[in-house]
């Protein structure tokens, strides 16, 4: 019987400075000698997320830009991809500029560490801070937008910024639509689009799917409001303490990930025969 195990990684499985405690390392170690398919889902795209696990990390598979592709991490294939059309990508991209917002434009899968920005006016310090972190791989938005493909948009909206989410999302259609908190300051709602039914609970359940393995089988572990879906999706959900309240009324909940809170909750899934 095939078991699998799907982590977030910023401030799930990584400590708040992105490295990975000893207990949680091998917490992560000890599912994999169970047999049990170890996999990562995270917001990062492939570029970001090597910066903080290396080829040698044990898991078996990495979930990236929440769900938009599959990486295969033993033979570096991506396995899946998704992409938003010229027609989605012109939609968002007049919806975003009619709302006056601060957002990039990302490459296409694997390139889509590279993106293209609109940057208003308005005071937006995380977003001058993606910015500046994406500098090397970042250039103004070119109207018109010649760009046919693309992976994602991702809107950098504000900190109290819940409401303009909520009715920004309710006019995008047959999109996903996922909130995040900035994993940069841990406080901005980022607004990303996605191509139809993207997310980290559609990979996982096409991952699945492909090993056959039952959603009954799986155990999820996150933190924030883009992992809900996949929470919501696996058979055995948790939280850890550093998550917002309104995940924590939903799900289990385990140490903060500055407690080793993965690896808290491994354990005990091991020891009890999972």
């Amino acid at each position: 019987m095939k078991k699998i195990l799907i982590s977030d990684l910023d401030r799930t499985l990584l400590k708040d400075n992105n490295s990975i405690s000893e207990r949680n390392l091998n917490a992560l170690r000890k599912i994999r000698d169970n047999g049990i398919v170890a996999v990562i889902a995270t917001g990062r795209n492939i570029f970001s997320a090597q910066k903080v696990i290396n080829s040698n990390f044990p898991i078996d598979y990495l979930i990236f830009s929440s769900g938009a592709g599959i990486i295969d991490w033993k033979t570096g294939e991506i396995i899946f991809k998704s992409q938003l059309n010229h027609k989605e990508i012109k939609d968002i991209l007049n919806l975003f500029l009619e709302h006056d917002l601060d957002f990039m434009i990302h490459d296409e899968i694997p390139n889509n560490h590279y993106f293209q920005y609109q940057k208003t006016n308005k005071i937006n310090p995380d977003f001058q801070r993606r910015l500046g972190i994406y500098k090397n791989f970042a250039t103004p938005l070119e109207i018109p937008l010649i760009k046919k493909t693309a992976s994602q948009f991702i809107a950098i909206l504000g900190k109290d910024s819940k409401q303009k989410f909520e009715q920004i999302k309710v006019k995008i259609n047959n999109l996903s639509v996922i909130r995040a908190t900035s994993p940069l300051d841990h406080s901005t709602i980022w607004l990303e689009v996605l191509p139809s039914n993207i997310s980290k609970s559609h990979s996982t359940a096409w991952l699945c799917d492909k090993m056959e393995i039952l959603q009954e089988n799986s155990v999820g572990i996150g933190n924030d409001f883009n992992d809900l879906d996949l929470l919501n999706w696996t058979n055995k959900s948790f939280v850890v303490d550093n998550s917002p309240d309104e995940l924590k009324k939903k799900f289990t909940v385990t140490l903060s990930n500055e407690e080793n809170g993965f690896a808290e909750v491994m354990e005990k899934l091991l020891v009890d025969g999972w």
